[in-house]
């Protein structure tokens, strides 16, 4: 447990190391804390208040109707309701951690059916509902649409962005608070964003040097157990120090990522290669078809007249191969060769992407290549 009076000192000497690491990530930016999260919330509604853009002659949005109006005892039949001003929309929103009711989260409206545009529209009350079916938060009020969508009488549009999702800034009012294991559990559990053994260790190492041994101990490559104090409100503080030490994260796994889509290559700065001779040349073969028309006909004189008559005319194919070999290009990989070695020995054969995937996945399967290949 942290005293009171310890958390100047304590802030001090995470001043001090922090200054000390140049180089190190805050944790607040490398993990999150187990439990503090935020929870995504779903509902149903109808958008009103539409300029003609709404789902028409959709059943849905006229049984909606039809059963809000019936809430304010009047009795109506759905066939006799025009959905043309109205649609039937989905609203999602998502409920941070801590949230208290009556505090207000901003939603986002989609249209369900066929309508144009919420341009104009209000959302109903609508409740929202969390995973486990419990309603959470209460949404309502005048949508923002960001786009625009024009029709004309002969059938022509024009669409600027997307008329048919909208949003509410503070759109919806928190009914329920998600319990969360913050503080009620011993241990504040830290997770990494991106795992790693080394990385996991020195957070615990770096977090015992300032809070004493035994605080923290690294469970596995992604979390990290820290003991916290038992009273909330030292709690808050101790992870409001916890959160700015700066930790110098572990040389990452040597990768080589492509992207086969767009060519996009990404290599890290500890691949490395072991010796290796590569040769790398280009051959192409070109083909060209042509088409060669020949006419036919019978040629007579008569009395020094001559009459030509046309005959059937004889298509031949005329085919041109070229075959052309740029001269193979060799270049030695040796003993500790780094990337910058392997980028400026690429760029001298004048390798261009395809090529290079092809290079890096042949020294993959000599087993020259120290490091993982991934392609996406």
């Amino acid at each position: 447990m942290i005293k009171q009076g310890k958390r100047f000192a304590l802030a001090l000497m995470i001043m001090v190391i922090s200054v000390f690491n140049a180089n190190a990530d805050r944790l607040k930016d490398m993990t999150s804390i187990a439990g503090v999260r935020s929870n995504q919330l779903i509902g149903y509604g109808v958008v009103v208040g539409l300029a003609g853009t709404g789902d028409g002659s959709s059943t849905l949005t006229q049984q909606s109707l039809e059963s809000l109006i019936s809430q304010f005892r009047i009795n109506i039949d759905s066939a006799n309701l025009s959905a043309k001003n109205a649609a039937a929309v989905m609203i999602t929103a998502d409920l941070p951690p801590f949230t208290k009711p009556g505090q207000n989260i901003d939603i986002t409206i989609s249209t369900l059916g066929a309508a144009k545009s919420l341009r104009g529209g209000t959302l109903l009350m609508a409740p929202l509902l969390g995973a486990d079916g419990e309603t959470y938060a209460i949404a309502q009020g005048n949508l923002v649409v960001g786009g625009l969508g024009v029709t004309g009488n002969d059938g022509s549009s024009v669409i600027v962005n997307i008329p048919t999702v909208g949003r509410i800034p503070n759109g919806a009012v928190v009914e329920r608070m998600v319990d969360t294991p913050f503080l009620s559990s011993e241990n504040i559990i830290l997770n990494l964003h991106r795992g790693d053994f080394s990385t996991s260790t020195n957070i615990a190492e770096t977090i015992n040097e300032i809070f004493g041994e035994g605080v923290a101990v690294s469970l596995d490559s992604s979390s990290i157990k820290v003991r916290a104090p038992v009273d909330p409100s030292q709690r808050v503080s101790f992870v409001s120090l916890l959160e700015n030490i700066d930790v110098e994260p572990a040389r990452p796994a040597a990768k080589v990522i492509v992207n086969s889509r767009t060519g996009t290559i990404v290599i890290g700065g500890d691949v490395r290669v072991t010796p290796a001779v590569v040769t790398h040349g280009s051959l192409t073969v070109r083909v060209e078809e042509d088409t060669n028309v020949t006419s036919t006909g019978t040629t007579t004189t008569t009395d020094g007249v001559t009459t030509t008559t046309p005959g059937d005319a004889v298509t031949t194919q005329d085919t041109n191969i070229t075959i052309e070999e740029e001269p193979a290009k060799a270049f030695i990989f040796d003993t500790g060769t780094q990337l910058s070695d392997i980028v400026d020995a690429i760029n001298a054969v004048g390798a261009g992407a395809a090529d290079l995937v092809t290079i890096l996945e042949a020294l993959r399967e000599a087993g020259a290549l120290r490091a993982e290949l991934i392609i996406i």
